[in-house]
């Protein structure tokens, strides 16, 4: 049996997977979220081999869910909202059902995901997932048992930390799982630089920008840290800093 999670804030949207999936007797409904936390939960808890998830969903989005998943399984999206389509498939997702979807669209998404499965491709994916999630003000961390939502204007700083990066605020320090590279693409419209291949900064928190030695500096922050500045780090934030 393919074991099966459904995650949707619309109890209708959510019958309508489910009576599709009748149709299907090799798939097995382990339940229902009405929510990011609840499908986070359930997933850590059940290990499904396919979700259907929606992207627009109270508290947390679809993506930002995944964000916070160790181990993803394969994901079918399913949305009123064709803008996240691109970053859906980039994230190599199954397939991305745009709602209300015919039950000949849906049995070509599980066709989809029976052909990757018998290929044995691997979905796990949640790297990319991290880094074409959607362009947001915020970052979902985990905290122990709970999910802290961090918005980008109150971070100072983010530094690179082996496999994790920490998320320095004025609150304190919070590891997330991914590269500075998918973070930095991520935040790519906001007011970061990388100043350096482990730190990248919010130019709100920078108070000065200091000589430390030959074709290198150091950002003195206005927290009191100093932050190092590589060569090619000094070139952006000249180039942004307009000097």
């Amino acid at each position: 049996m393919i074991r099966t999670l459904i995650i949707d804030d619309e109890p209708l949207a959510a019958g309508v997977v489910e009576e599709y999936l009748t149709s299907f007797p090799q798939f097995e409904v382990l339940g229902t979220c009405h929510n990011g936390f609840q499908g986070l939960k359930t997933i850590q808890e059940l290990k499904p081999d396919l979700i259907f998830l929606d992207v627009q969903m109270p508290k947390i989005t679809g993506f930002e869910m995944l964000e916070l998943v160790d181990d993803p399984p394969a994901v079918i999206f399913t949305t009123a909202f064709d803008e996240y389509a691109v970053k859906a498939f980039d994230a190599k997702a199954i397939d991305y059902l745009l709602k209300p979807f015919s039950t000949e669209r849906f049995s070509q998404a599980i066709d989809r995901f029976l052909d990757q499965r018998s290929a044995g491709q691997s979905t796990d994916e949640s790297e990319t997932i991290t880094a074409l999630a959607e362009k947001s003000s915020r970052l979902v961390v985990r905290v122990k048992n709970e999910i802290k939502v961090i918005a980008t204007s109150e971070v100072i700083y983010f530094e690179a930390q082996d496999d994790y990066v920490a998320i320095h605020t004025k609150d304190g320090k919070y590891l997330k799982k991914l590269t500075m590279k998918s973070l930095e693409a991520s935040l790519s419209e906001s007011p970061f630089v990388r100043c350096h291949r482990s730190y990248m900064v919010n130019m709100d928190q920078i108070s000065k920008i200091e000589p430390y030695e030959k074709d290198h500096y150091i950002l003195k922050l206005k927290n009191g840290e100093t932050i190092p500045v590589s060569k090619s780090g000094y070139s952006r934030l000249r180039q942004v800093l307009g000097i």
